[in-house]
C-alpha cells in the first residue's frame, strides 16, 4: 500500500495529478526564528506544516479536492535583526513570492488560494488586495490558525510567542526537539512606557531583543503534549471545515 498522501504537493506525483482537478491550494507560511531556550528555530514550520497536512486530509476523505503546497520557511523579522539567525523576508519579497505562485495556480485554472500563516510578524491582507487587481479570477483569502480557537480553552498561561500553546503543540509535534521545561525562560514581556501602545490603537514594531530577554513571549512550563495534541485536534478539524467550505463554494454567490 502506497504510503504517499495526494493531498501534499511534495509527496504525490505526476502519475496522479495529471488528471486531478483541485479546488483549493493552501500555502502554509512560517517563519525562521528563536522560541525562548526550549523550542525550535522552526516552530512555526512545523506547527504549520502539521496543522495543514492534519486539515487536508480530513478535508481530503470528505471528497474534497485540496492540495498543500511546500511551506514557506521564512517571515517577517525585520523587528529581530539582532538575534542569531532569525531570518527575515520583507514585505516585498513575499508580495513575489505570492505574485509567482498565484499566477502559476491562476495559468493553471486552481482559481482558490489560502495562505495558512503560522506567524504572528506575517500579514498578508493587504497583499491580497493588491495581488487580487492583479488576478481577478482568483478567490484569495487568509488565515491565521493561532487565532481560530479560544486559547483559554485549552491553556493557563496567556502568551504569543513560544508559550503555553506553542510549547504544548510542538511537544505533541516534534517532542524530540523540546528541551526540558526547566531549562525555559519565564517569557516575560516588558510593557511599553506610552500607554497608548499597550492599549493597542497605536501600534509600532516591537524590537524583540528589548521587549523580552529570552526571545519568549508567554511562561510556557505548563505546558504539555497531552494539552497540544487536544488542541492539535481541535484547530485542525475546524480548518478541516474550512477547506471543505473553501472547495466547493461558489465566489459569485457567497453572499445571502
Amino acid at each position: 500500500m502506497s504510503n504517499i498522501r495526494p493531498y501534499l504537493l511534495a509527496e504525490t506525483n505526476w502519475k496522479h495529478l495529471k488528471d486531478e482537478t483541485i479546488d483549493l491550494a493552501v500555502l502554509p507560511w512560517g517563519a525562521t526564528e528563536a522560541h525562548n531556550y526550549h523550542l525550535p528555530y522552526g516552530t512555526d514550520n512545523f506547527e504549520a506544516d502539521g496543522l495543514a497536512t492534519e486539515a487536508a486530509r480530513l478535508a481530503w476523505e470528505r471528497g474534497s479536492k485540496v492540495i498543500v503546497l511546500p511551506a514557506i520557511p521564512f517571515g517577517i523579522n525585520t523587528g529581530q535583526t539582532d538575534i542569531y539567525l532569525d531570518i527575515n523576508l520583507n514585505p516585498s519579497t513575499q508580495l513575489a513570492i505570492l505574485r509567482d505562485v498565484i499566477r502559476t495556480l491562476d495559468r493553471q485554472g486552481i482559481k482558490k488560494l489560502l495562505v495558512f500563516n503560522s506567524h504572528g510578524g506575517n500579514s498578508f491582507k493587504v497583499l491580497l488586495k493588491e495581488l487580487g487587481l492583479e488576478f481577478p479570477e482568483m478567490f484569495l483569502c487568509t488565515s491565521n490558525w493561532f487565532q481560530s480557537v479560544d486559547k483559554t480553552e485549552y491553556f493557563a498561561e496567556a502568551g504569543d510567542h513560544a508559550d503555553e500553546m506553542e510549547t504544548s503543540l510542538v511537544m505533541h509535534l516534534r517532542p524530540e526537539l523540546v528541551l526540558p521545561l526547566g531549562e525555559a525562560g519565564p517569557g516575560t514581556e516588558k510593557k511599553h512606557v506610552i500607554k497608548a501602545f499597550e492599549e493597542g490603537w497605536v501600534a509600532h514594531e516591537r524590537r524583540w531583543s528589548q521587549v523580552t530577554d529570552d526571545t519568549g513571549i508567554g511562561d510556557p512550563r505548563q505546558a504539555s503534549a497531552a494539552k497540544g495534541e487536544r488542541f492539535f485536534h481541535d484547530v485542525a478539524g475546524k480548518f478541516a471545515d474550512l477547506f471543505v467550505e473553501l472547495a466547493s463554494l461558489d465566489v459569485n454567490t457567497m453572499y445571502r
